[in-house]
């Protein structure tokens, strides 16, 4: 069983957001399309409180409850099953869904069967590889769907893509699912 794994596609990393990603709201309608591919959707969302220690390192976003951390209005949400929360906790960042603190990524993934999963949403180089990476480790086959993911910085970008190949996850084309 394959899964879409959506990060963090939250209104505060997309344009006019606290901590926008350039051309972050490019990836939505690809993501849309993608929907119907996958027969389990999921999705994370950063929900930071409003004291934390991420934020000393960057600028405060995605406070839960805020209209920063809902997800982008015209992502399709009616195929999602899930949605994980994780940067819940004032001590740690919460980079990788693998950290959520409202379910088990990992156990619901297993009790589903999944073997493959699919990432799209935001930062590459941040969520979206910390998620990878610890998904690969955790033994599941890993693809990243490049029009699906979106950077802050073209060469940090890059770095992220070839450590995730060192590691052997798939940086694919959309075409190519």
């Amino acid at each position: 069983m394959k899964a879409l794994l959506i990060v963090d596609l939250q209104n505060d990393f997309c344009p006019g957001g606290k901590l926008a990603v350039p051309d972050g709201g490019k990836v939505v309608p690809v993501i849309n399309q993608l929907l119907d591919k996958f027969p389990l959707v999921l999705a994370s969302q950063d929900w930071h409180p409003v004291k934390t220690v991420h934020f000393d390192k960057w600028p405060v976003h995605c406070v839960r409850e805020s209209e920063g951390a809902k997800l982008h209005p015209d992502l399709k949400r009616k195929k999602i099953t899930k949605v994980f929360l994780k940067g819940t906790d004032n001590k740690d960042d919460g980079y990788s869904v693998f950290e959520a603190t409202n379910d088990d990524l990992e156990g619901f993934l297993r009790g589903n069967n999944v073997e493959e999963l699919y990432l799209t949403g935001l930062a590459t180089e941040y969520c979206v590889k910390a998620t990878a990476i610890d998904a690969v480790e955790k033994g599941f086959k890993v693809f990243v769907i490049r029009e699906g993911v979106a950077g802050i910085k073209e060469e940090d970008v890059e770095k992220a893509v070839k450590e995730m190949e060192s590691k052997g996850i798939n940086y694919i084309n959309y075409s190519s699912i």
